[in-house]
């Protein structure tokens, strides 16, 4: 092969390289471009050979600086470098270029050339950006999730919690990491049994778990209702960890609750209204009967002489008849729809007004009475007439519930951050059962025997202390005793609201 033909055999392996080859002399000038490079620049040979690398890629006079100019490290070293530039084309697109330059010495080591081969990372570069790019958008949504989302590997260490996480577990990330495993964040046991559904291929597919309902237990150790969706992260068949992502239930169970109670008293209102219009009808239409029934045979009554045998009879009518009468006039008390009245009462004077209302003096034989009342003023607006009834009424209840024998409390106190007053009547009963504790406030229920009371007391003093603007309810009950709270709006004068305002926060 003479001269000439290895020259263009030489040539043409140049001009076959698949990548942009440029040769340099040690001076930095190019002296010679390959066809793959004239293509991907799009240029002529003369307007590349004969310039130096840094005027052709970047117009500049000067060299680039030595401690970033991989060509001359491998001048400097004689061996081969690389480095990624990023390259603007003509349209004002980014190129990504690993440069990658090897030298050519002779047989004294003196590098003669130095080939550089431009190797197009811009697939490789964008894909990185992309996945970077994702992976921050992804790293985003969990952070800025309302959702708790945590990942274990397969051991159960904690290797991510989002902000909702920390916040619901009560762990911060890095405490998490150091000493809580997943086991952990569930009640004894309650981790295996998700564990064991996440890998049921009949429960929601292999490794999911949809929205199920647990219990999860925070740092503090309490309890925390929540609604779990779950997976294990495979690598192939293996399994390498879980993700959970939990929702905090409690405030929505608060709400279902709220819910619920508030569909309770809409039923139990029309419920109420019905009664009431049936109770008014009934008792309007027996009550001219039993007038007549009282009035004839008390008249008789006095007419008999003390030992006549008929006197037994017709008193017994008589009494039944009074009895009759007073559940009508219960009845009518429950119906009634008027306004109460509004005057401003002392609570204290209004309990004391009450208990005199009680002629039987003979209830409170065995029963000592203990009165814990408050120093403080506690003036509340209402129809005195109605509030004694209640109170009597709770009296009368609690003597009852303790068979006359036993300790009557009445107890006053302010509500200042509710701004209420209070009164609790409590016996040494023996206390109301947990299943009646739920309708002890329906009308016509009473757990006294038949004939010693009507089941409209605690209807009617509920009706009444609504009606006031107030609140009745069990505090607690129990063997020991049974304690009703009666809760009023505290009526404050013009002199303690401004007071109450000067005071320093």
């Amino acid at each position: 092969m003479d001269i000439m033909d290895e020259a263009n055999l030489k040539t043409k392996v140049f001009d076959s390289l698949s990548v942009p080859t440029l040769i340099l002399k040690p001076n930095k000038i190019i002296v010679d471009a390959n066809a793959r490079f004239l293509e991907r620049f799009r240029v002529s040979k003369a307007q590349v050979v004969g310039k130096t690398c840094h005027d052709f890629f970047y117009h500049l006079r000067e060299p680039c600086p030595h401690e970033t100019c991989a060509l001359a490290r491998t001048l400097e070293d004689r061996q081969g470098h690389s480095a990624v530039k990023i390259v603007a084309t003509g349209e004002g697109e980014e190129k990504w270029d690993n440069r990658v330059f090897s030298p050519i010495v002779d047989e004294t080591g003196e590098v003669r050339y130095v080939v550089e081969c431009i190797h197009d990372m811009t697939p490789v570069k964008t894909l990185e950006r992309e996945l970077s790019d994702a992976r921050e958008f992804t790293q985003k949504i969990i952070l800025s999730s309302t959702c708790a989302m945590i990942a274990a590997d397969r051991k159960g260490r904690i290797l991510m919690m989002n902000p909702a996480a920390e916040e619901l577990t009560g762990y911060s990330l890095k405490e998490a990491r150091g000493k809580v495993t997943a086991e952990d964040l569930y009640p004894p046991g309650e981790a295996k049994k998700v564990m064991k559904i996440l890998r049921d291929e009949r429960i929601g597919g292999k490794g999911k778990l949809n929205c199920t309902r647990i219990s999860m237990v925070n740092a503090r150790g309490e309890d925390v209702p929540v609604e779990l969706s779950a997976a294990i992260i495979y690598e192939g068949d293996k399994e390498v960890g879980t993700m959970s992502v939990f929702n905090d239930l409690r405030e929505k169970l608060q709400h279902e609750k709220q819910m619920e109670q508030m569909l309770l008293r809409i039923a139990r209102a029309e419920k109420m209204a019905s009664l009431g219009q049936l109770a008014a009808g009934v008792a309007h239409e027996i009550n001219n009967p039993l007038t007549g029934i009282i009035f004839f045979s008390k008249l008789v009554l006095d007419t008999l002489e003390k030992d006549d045998p008929r006197r037994e009879n017709l008193a017994a009518i008589f009494e039944d008849a009074k009895r009759c009468g007073k559940i009508v006039t219960n009845l009518l008390a429950y119906s009634r729809q008027a306004n109460p009245g509004t005057e401003v009462l002392h609570i204290h004077t209004l309990l004391e007004h009450s208990l005199n209302l009680i002629r039987d003096r003979k209830a409170f034989m065995h029963i000592r009475v203990v009165k814990e009342l408050s120093r403080e003023m506690m003036l509340i607006r209402g129809d005195r007439d109605q509030l004694s009834q209640v109170i009597v009424n709770l009296v009368m209840n609690a003597l009852d519930a303790m068979d006359r024998r036993g300790t009557l409390t009445l107890r006053t106190f302010r509500d200042k951050s509710a701004k209420k007053a209070c009164l609790e009547v409590s016996d040494t009963g023996g206390g109301i059962p947990a299943d009646k504790l739920s309708v002890i406030f329906d009308p016509f229920f009473t757990t006294k025997k038949p004939g010693k009371g009507t089941g409209l007391g605690l209807s009617t003093a509920q009706k009444i202390v609504t009606e006031n603007g107030g609140n009745i309810r069990v505090k607690e009950t129990g063997r020991s005793g049974t304690t009703f709270l009666v809760e009023f709006p505290l009526f404050v004068t013009a002199d303690e609201d401004h007071a109450g305002r000067c005071e320093p926060s």
